[in-house]
């Protein structure tokens, strides 16, 4: 299959980036970096999580951040939805500052499914039957988060029938779109080929986005690898923000800066300005007082002197 002309990408630094700091990210730090992301010309944000902040403390503020945004046309803003408890919270503010979409999530790997979040995989797909009917009938699009496609920190690997038997749940229960994601980044090309191929029994390829973590410095690698299958969108964190707590010396998401730099060095258009994107990943790591995890934005800002 030729490779894609133009790619979409998801910056999910606000969110996933940010949930594990432990440092207190205030909603105004977030707000702005979210009004960077879309200056740059990024067209989807993940922006926060409706979760307990018993368990996420970092995102309690997830209505002030909603609802302080300047939202731009053209835009989708989405969050992460547990529950229906945290559906009702991301819509209980004007609907105005409703989300676009709403993302519910599910592991292939049984025993991560009962670590994470203490159920199996089938009964976190039934809890969130209710939740996918209720966004739909409001006209928000529902995205899910297929985690451990292929490698799981309690089982190790993952095969891909186990990939194909979460997308066809997710599908059933009326899920729109599915996101491919190598958790703990311990994907290779082919293993994470495989979780596509096993993915697009279910959703057509147009319903599939890779989410790929740089731990073992294949993430990159991983999205030429869907590339080549004809995936066109995919989930990246501004200065390669977050990490999964379940896998020890994660590096986090791969950075939307290294992805965006690959893809226009292939001629692969993203509609993003890179120079801003930039400026976004060093406004956020400055704040954070840590370098920025994009080697590109490393390699530009040293270049610049």
């Amino acid at each position: 299959m030729a490779l894609p002309q133009r790619v979409k990408l998801v910056d999910v630094g606000p969110r996933d980036g940010l949930q594990n700091e432990k440092q207190t990210v205030p909603a105004d730090v977030k707000v702005e970096l979210v009004h960077r992301l879309q200056g740059a010309g990024l067209s989807e944000i993940e922006v926060t999580s409706y979760v307990s902040p018993k368990w996420v403390p970092q995102m309690a503020d997830n209505a002030q951040v909603m609802s302080g945004i300047r939202r731009k046309p053209g835009v989708r803003y989405s969050v992460l939805i547990p529950n229906l408890q945290g559906f009702d919270a991301a819509l209980a503010l004007d609907r105005a500052y409703w989300p676009d979409e709403i993302v519910v999530f599910a592991a292939a790997s049984e025993s991560f499914s009962q670590r994470n979040i203490n159920c199996s995989i089938g009964q976190s797909i039934e809890r969130f039957r209710p939740i996918v009917a209720a966004a739909r009938e409001k006209g928000i699009y529902v995205r899910g988060a297929m985690s451990c496609v292929v490698g799981c920190p309690i089982e190790g690997e993952v095969a891909p029938d186990a990939v194909a038997r979460l997308a066809g749940l997710m599908k059933d229960v009326g899920v729109q779109h599915v996101g491919v994601a190598d958790t703990i980044g311990v994907g290779t090309p082919t293993k994470v080929q495989r979780a596509m191929e096993a993915t697009l029994k279910h959703f057509a390829i147009d319903d599939v986005s890779g989410h790929f973590h740089d731990t073992y410095g294949q993430a990159l690698a991983n999205t030429l690898a869907s590339l080549e299958m004809g995936v066109w969108q995919f989930d990246a964190s501004v200065a390669g923000l977050g990490g999964c707590p379940y896998a020890k010396g994660a590096t986090g998401n791969v950075a939307t800066e290294d992805v965006v730099y690959m893809l226009h060095g292939m001629g692969i258009a993203t509609g993003i300005d890179l120079d801003r994107l930039i400026e976004a990943g060093q406004y956020i790591s400055d704040f954070l007082q840590r370098k920025s995890g994009s080697r590109v934005a490393t390699a530009m800002m040293a270049k610049r002197g």
